[in-house]
């Protein structure tokens, strides 16, 4: 079978890989859809995320789709060949940070496609791959496996509007518009946020924000421009870089939440720990997602809008394509791989 392995920065394949077959409390998926996630694109770029550096080759990959093809002996799950969503962790049960009901968190856990560990947990992108059968979530009626294969980074996204508390009846400011910044947009308005202002620098990542619920949609670099807020009551920052964490400092009310979702580059980054003082703003970290994978399912299958932020769908075939067209923010929100589509003649 194929599968797409990253063997180093800038040296994504398209391989040959044996078939895997399950063991005992493992299910063997057919992978229909995989999305193409920031992290993929890290490892692909620049041979890592964050702290975590690539030692062997790895099959990328967390955000996957399929069908249940087998199970391993005395295991049991959804019925044969039933659509399913693969929840990527499985945190150890036994840490400090699980028995406090924090599993995201968890000191040894195992993520698919993650270089966290070595051995690295092999990811999702093949065409058939065996995971634990307890991480097998049904796709509920009427959701299309291409939607679902976004319960993942919705997942994230309903973690991080978590993390900022109640938001009902409040102002949400999302910096950054990239597929988890605009995914963060729907599930504040889900969580029933009264307006949800989202910043970029790219006006098709703008465009794509408003696709999902933003209110107001404003460059990031216009900062004089009459749309935009003197406070807001809580502020997510999904774009990864300083800047944008300086922006949520700046706006967000006294008393407020700044959650920190976007992952900052590896090292020192600069910020206003002045106003987290004088202003008694909360920061909080916002990291994967527990139990809110099983929310984002049922999310997606009531809200067909979804469907607009599935920017392309590229063969596994054209696998270093995709990866390419997901980097750019300019034209891409979320890129997904068909790991059925035929490779093109």
């Amino acid at each position: 079978m194929l599968g797409c392995v990253i063997h180093g920065q800038d040296d994504l394949r398209v391989d040959e890989l044996p078939v895997p077959s399950p063991g005992p409390g493992e299910a063997l998926v057919a992978v229909r859809y995989g999305g193409v996630c920031g992290s993929d694109l890290h490892y692909w770029r620049h041979g890592g995320v964050g702290d975590f550096r690539l030692r062997e080759p790895m099959v990328l990959g967390h955000e996957v789709v399929g069908t249940v093809l087998l199970y391993g002996d005395g295991t049991s799950g959804p019925a044969l060949g039933t659509p399913v969503a693969v929840h990527p962790a499985t945190p150890c049960g036994v840490c400090p940070e699980c028995s406090d009901g924090r599993r995201n968190v968890c000191r040894d856990t195992r993520y698919l496609g993650s270089a966290a560990r070595t051995p690295h947990v092999q990811g999702g992108f093949a065409a058939q791959v065996v995971v634990p059968a307890e991480q097998l979530r049904p796709i509920p009626a009427g959701l299309p496996l291409r939607r679902a294969a976004l319960a993942e980074p919705l997942s994230v996204a309903l973690h991080a509007v978590r993390r900022a508390g109640d938001v009902t009846a409040k102002h949400v400011l999302v910096t950054g518009a990239g597929p988890i910044g605009c995914l963060v947009v729907a599930a504040a308005k889900a969580a029933g946020a009264a307006r949800v202002t989202v910043t970029d620098l790219l006006p098709r990542a703008l465009e794509y924000a408003v696709a999902a619920g933003a209110d107001e949609a404003l460059r990031a670099d216009d900062p004089s421009a009459p749309a935009w807020p003197s406070e807001v009551d809580a502020a997510i920052e999904a774009s990864g870089v300083a800047a944008g964490l300086d922006t949520c400092l700046r706006l967000v009310r006294r008393g407020g939440v700044v959650v920190q979702l976007g992952m900052l580059p590896p090292g020192q980054s600069p910020f206003a720990g002045n106003l987290v003082v004088s202003r008694e703003i909360e920061l909080r970290g916002a990291f994967r997602f527990d139990t809110e994978f099983d929310d984002a399912l049922a999310l997606l299958a009531r809200e067909p809008r979804f469907d607009n932020l599935v920017s392309a769908v590229v063969p596994l075939s054209e696998a270093e394509s995709a990866f390419t067209l997901a980097a750019d923010r300019a034209e891409s929100c979320k890129v997904l791989l068909d790991f059925e589509a035929p490779a093109p003649l």
